[in-house]
């Protein structure tokens, strides 16, 4: 980690002076250009394991997504949209105007002490701004900048605007995806900004772990084009070495049968049954003859697939989801239900796993967040060492006067708006 002081200023948003673990990334501090959501899901993952983040925002709109409703939860003369709120827990909140004078002054500032920046402007914006990677590092060498853009920052089409629904067309997510080859689907997420996020915050943790090493900052570039052809996977290879053209089927695997969605009596269940041994005790425990033809091996029964749906279905036509479950676990044939996410939020599984946290947000009060996906315990296994104090996501500019005066800005003048560092005469440094 640099040595330059990243302590969290008295009177911010983040919880300072307790007990609780302070997390893997305590003392880095990141600085969040983004807006949208798969830069701010990279700095909320940085901000998870206890990097301070700070969330630079527009004057007067703040992030796009403070706007993109419904749903809007709170008082109707100020409305707080639940997008925001997934994406930028754990942050604080300055508005800057990068195009003034101040707002580059207070930029700069922040970047002389950062870890890591990220952004995901269009390739050049920065630049136009004066904040090229190249300018970046001659005010803070060892800085890693994270930069995410759509379809990358270079190539014939890097110029184009990605969103995450043209971009999971563009990379072939929605062929693959649907009841048939005729019925191409989106994700029920955003899956490619998530995606491009995580993989910006992996390789942003692999940079500061190279920069212990070498002392200097890197720049660490990825898409989200990138981030879902990184996960084709072996959807990937079928194309690439066997030739072929995955197409969408709907809620069954295309390489491993039974694998997938089967109706019972009221209701449905999904199976998955990944190994012939375990086929053949699936099959013994619903009466089903393994030994078919068509059933005698697993590239048997994907060849077969149809037949395969029919005789599982025929079987548990005569069970309700619940007692089906349980047979399919005493079996031990992994299965599970389709659960709503009410009912996910619900599950005491996953409020055993610290997936749903409580916040208090400056103007709902105690709202619910789904909580961070990592947990960490000690060497010995004997005590968990997450880290648990979490914070709602902040107002726009929430933080904003108390990282001024962390920073050392005092007004110019008592009528001008710019600032400069406290003892120096002119603008910067």
């Amino acid at each position: 980690m640099s040595q330059k002081s990243t302590s969290r200023p008295e009177g911010t948003s983040q919880t300072a002076g307790t007990s609780q673990p302070e997390g893997p990334l305590a003392g880095y501090l990141v600085v969040d250009l983004s807006r949208a959501l798969a830069g701010p899901h990279a700095g909320m993952m940085l901000a998870d394991l206890g990097a301070r983040v700070i969330k630079v925002e527009n004057p007067g709109t703040g992030d796009d997504t403070r706007g993109w409703g419904p749903p809007f939860v709170g008082p109707e003369d100020d409305p707080q949209a639940t997008y925001f709120l997934s994406c930028n827990r754990n942050k604080e909140s300055i508005a800057l105007d990068l195009k003034s004078d101040d707002g580059r002054t207070v930029l700069r500032e922040l970047l002389e002490r950062a870890d890591v920046v990220i952004e995901n402007f269009r390739p050049g914006v920065l630049d136009r701004l004066g904040f090229s990677a190249a300018e970046m590092h001659a005010l803070n060498p060892s800085l890693v900048v994270l930069s995410i853009t759509g379809f990358g920052h270079d190539g014939p089409e890097s110029r184009r605007s990605g969103y995450d629904q043209i971009l999971q067309g563009e990379a072939g997510l929605m062929s693959l995806t649907g009841s048939g080859p005729d019925d191409p689907q989106r994700v029920g997420v955003p899956i490619a900004d998530l995606l491009s996020g995580m993989y910006g915050a992996f390789g942003t943790l692999a940079a500061l772990l190279q920069r212990e090493r070498t002392g200097q900052g890197q720049i660490v570039r990825t898409s989200l084009l990138a981030a879902l052809i990184g996960v084709h996977a072996f959807q990937g290879t079928r194309a690439t070495v066997a030739g072929e053209v995955p197409k969408a089927q709907g809620n069954h695997h295309p390489s491993i049968a039974p694998y997938g969605l089967f109706h019972c009596r009221q209701g449905r269940v999904q199976i998955s049954v990944g190994s012939e041994k375990l086929w053949r005790t699936f099959a013994d425990a619903f009466g089903i003859d393994a030994g078919r033809p068509e059933f005698a091996s697993n590239a048997e029964r994907v060849r077969n697939r149809e037949k395969v749906i029919e005789e599982v279905e025929r079987v548990f036509a005569d069970y309700e989801a619940e007692p089906l479950l349980a047979k399919l676990n005493d079996a031990g044939v992994p299965a599970g239900k389709v659960r709503t996410l009410d009912e996910v939020y619900a599950w005491e599984q996953v409020h055993s796993q610290g997936l749903v946290i409580d916040v208090d947000h400056k103007i709902l009060g105690n709202v619910t967040l789904p909580g961070p996906p990592l947990r960490f315990f000690s060497a010995a296994d004997t005590a968990e060492t997450t880290l648990k104090a979490h914070t709602a996501p902040p107002l726009l500019d929430q933080d904003g006067e108390q990282i001024r005066q962390w920073l050392g800005l005092v007004p110019a003048n008592a009528t001008a708006g710019s600032m400069v560092p406290a003892g120096s005469a002119t603008e910067g440094r």
